[in-house]
């Protein structure tokens, strides 16, 4: 068994106790409602968390997807509605304009060769504000329109041998992003290329992987994914605020690509890993909500928690890796 799969086998087994445990503790937690919402919940962030996941894995990190989601989540409501454009441009528009967010990001990490760090906290201040700027600071919405755009966010799709339980539009979506990623990471020779980068940069340029188009690509795709999960964000709530739609929301798919396998240091994760950490994340803030002892305003310190405890377990266990590699080295 790889360590890849030990991982995505622990996080579920973690996840299932949270679980389990909430249901205990919460007699909402089972409800309909309850669980159709944390359905397309983990769907939303989980389309993220994957983008974040890409990066990751070659050893980058985005802090800017919070704002990319705001930009976007911001943008689209304010064309369609306050310019008056039509969704066929506007939708395009977006997904251009993430992806030219992602390019940028990745050519001044290769080609100018500064830190993911600072590309993408400058990035987390750059693109919010210019969220602000064009709505001049205040709420985009639909207004009461294009409900059949915002099927995409809210929708449900109801199953006929289930007449109160639906499957959420995001999740289809979410099944849809997440075949094509393990598609490209574990069938093509890109997804191999985009690994070996994390793994050892300088061992797989030398053996001829065009890291630096990995690591454009790794951004490209993040980026391309944050501007995704904006639209259906603001599909699904209807407005966005700039000065807080998508706030931290980095963080959230940082922890769930940590926790579902995804090294820090690169080169490792899957996809079903993140999934089911992204599914976690939104567990556990659901819990803390159900739970009434658990004080509302910890999520924050959780998610902070839970960073912390992957990046201890990740390097315990490649501690231990490297002991036992050292103890079966011959002489």
């Amino acid at each position: 068994m790889s360590l890849g799969t030990k991982k995505v086998i622990g996080v579920f087994v973690l996840f299932a106790a949270v679980c389990i445990t909430t249901a205990i503790l919460s007699p909402y937690f089972l409800d309909v409602f309850n669980i159709e919402n944390l359905l397309r919940r983990s769907a939303l962030f989980g389309i993220i968390s994957i983008g974040a996941a890409f990066v990751i894995m070659t050893g980058g990190i985005d802090l800017s997807i919070g704002s990319v989601i705001a930009l976007v989540g911001c943008l689209v409501p304010w064309l369609l509605v306050q310019q008056d454009w039509s969704p066929v441009a506007v939708l395009p528009l977006a997904v251009v304009i993430s992806l030219l967010i992602g390019l940028v990001h990745g050519l001044l990490v290769t080609r100018l060769k500064i830190q993911p760090f600072i590309v993408t906290l400058c990035g987390l201040l750059l693109y919010r504000g210019i969220a602000r700027w064009i709505t001049d600071d205040q709420t985009a919405g639909f207004e009461g329109r294009f409900e059949g755009l915002q099927w995409l966010g809210n929708g449900r799709i109801e199953l006929p041998f289930f007449e109160e339980f639906a499957i959420p539009t995001p999740a289809v979506i979410l099944v849809v992003v997440a075949v094509l990623a393990i598609i490209f990471l574990r069938l093509t020779v890109w997804g191999r290329w985009l690994l070996a980068t994390g793994r050892n940069e300088s061992a797989a340029r030398y053996a001829g992987v065009p890291t630096q188009r990995m690591t454009i690509l790794a951004y490209v795709l993040c980026s391309l994914l944050a501007g995704i999960g904006g639209m259906l964000f603001v599909f699904d709530v209807g407005s966005a605020q700039p000065a807080d739609f998508g706030s931290f929301y980095e963080l959230y798919a940082i922890a769930a690509a940590v926790l579902g396998g995804c090294s820090l240091r690169g080169g490792e994760g899957t996809i079903i890993g993140v999934i089911i950490g992204a599914a976690l994340m939104r567990v556990l803030e659901n819990a803390i909500v159900l739970i009434d002892w658990i004080p509302d305003n910890i999520n924050f310190a959780v998610i902070g928690a839970v960073i912390l405890a992957g990046a201890i377990a990740d390097e315990l266990i490649r501690s231990m890796l490297a002991r036992r590699s050292r103890r079966s080295a011959p002489g």
